[in-house]
Order: C-alpha cells, then structure tokens, then sequence
C-alpha cells in the first residue's frame, strides 16, 4: 500500500509539472488533518495540511484575479466576481483534483480511509488548495502560477453559463414552476478547523430526493447544493 502511494505521489508531481527541491513540503500538503489527530502539535505547527491550506486559498484566489482581469479588460466587477467564485470553489478544486490524481496520493488516518476519504470532494478541494500552497512555497509565485494554468486549464476553458450565476434563484424558480414550494437548505455537517471549515448542506425540494454538497462557508455550500439539484434534474 505504502508503495502504491509513493507511485501516486509521484504520478501527482508529473502531473503539477513542479519538482519539489523541499518534498515534505508535498508530504505535508497531502496529509489529511485525521492524521495528527491527538498527535503533539511540531515545533512549526500542526503537521497537517489546514494551515496550507488557508494560504493556497489566498494564493488561488490572486492567480483567478488577475487571470480573469487579463482576460476579459471590458468586465464589470460584478461579472468577474461571479467568474472568479466558480473558479475557486470546492467543485472546482476538487475537479481539479480529481484529474490530478490527488485521491490515491493522500494521506488519511485509518478511519478517514475506510469511510472514502479519497474520493471526498471536500478532502480532495482542500488538498488542491493546500498543493498550490506548497509550489508557491517551494518556487514562488511564478511556479504556483504555472501550475494553476496547467490544472485549471478545462476549468478556464469551459466558463459557467449564465444559468448558474445565481443557483438558488434558479432552483426557486424552477421549484415554483413545477408548483412546489421554495426549496429548503438544512447544514448537514461542519467539519475542519475554525479558519477553514467545511460546510456540508443538504437541499430539498417537494417531491424530489434531497441532495448534499460541501463548501467553505454555509452561503457556497447552499450554492453548491442548488446547482447540483439543478444539474441531477436536467435543468441546466
């Protein structure tokens, strides 16, 4: 098993086109915080990867920025901030993830492993953050912006249309015209540290099975359960 990681983790590097000169710098950005649960806290802190990544979060958000400001000079505010959200959020990042590899070079506790934390959405999101949090510690912000035009390529490419700038809108529109009542938002979980939580929210319509989605805030969680409705009815 042990080997078989070290094969994913090697794959994950080619795919991040960066070569760690500081490797425990990756190892770190990998390592879930189940971990280090009841562990003592390093001389450089928790030795999860929480606080990279609250800083890949920060180093993400600048490199949408300014990418998106590059791109489209004749864009209001408003229009690149609905851009740059759709950009940053834990369905992107854990797409991102996904065509990475990240999932098989993680490292899970145990319990984490058993109950598919490889395949979590928002354990893999929170790595990604965490990975471009690394390259930018270990080559700065030009290579933390090389590999964020390589991994987000197809996200770049296939911009969100119109229709999911304001999903729950768009749910409650379409919840009323089937005659049913505005749909409903209930927090299913909250997980993670206090400066990066995971909200876990459940949707439901009348009538219709309820779904769940994860984000970094309760409003982004909400978000991303409507849009995941919306996509599972035909919708959009």
């Amino acid at each position: 098993m042990a080997n078989l990681r070290a094969e994913a983790v090697a794959a994950l590097e080619t795919r991040l086109g960066h070569r760690f000169k500081d490797k425990a710098l990756l190892e770190r950005a990998l390592t879930h915080a189940s971990v280090g649960e009841g562990a003592p806290v390093g001389i450089h802190g928790p030795r999860d990867n929480e606080r990279l990544e609250f800083l890949g979060d920060r180093v993400l958000g600048l490199l949408v920025a300014e990418r998106l400001s590059t791109q489209f000079p004749t864009a209001d505010e408003g229009q690149l901030s609905s851009s740059l959200h759709a950009l940053v959020d834990k369905g992107a990042c854990a797409r991102v993830g996904e065509a990475l590899g990240v999932g098989p070079a993680l490292r899970l506790s145990p319990g984490e492993t058993k109950t598919g934390g490889r395949r979590k959405a928002g354990v893999i999101a929170d790595a990604v953050e965490a990975i471009l949090a690394a390259v930018y510690l270990d080559g700065g912000l030009d290579a933390a912006k090389a590999v964020f035009e390589r991994a987000w390529s197809d996200e770049l490419s296939a911009p969100p249309s119109r229709t999911l700038t304001n999903p729950k809108s768009a749910l409650q529109e379409w919840a009323q015209g089937q005659g049913r009542p505005l749909p409903t938002y209930r927090v299913a979980d909250r997980t993670g540290s206090d400066h990066a939580p995971t909200f876990t929210v459940e949707v439901s319509v009348q009538d219709v099975q309820p779904l769940t989605a994860q984000g970094r805030s309760r409003q982004e969680a909400e978000k991303a359960a409507a849009t995941a409705l919306l996509k599972r009815e035909g919708v959009i």
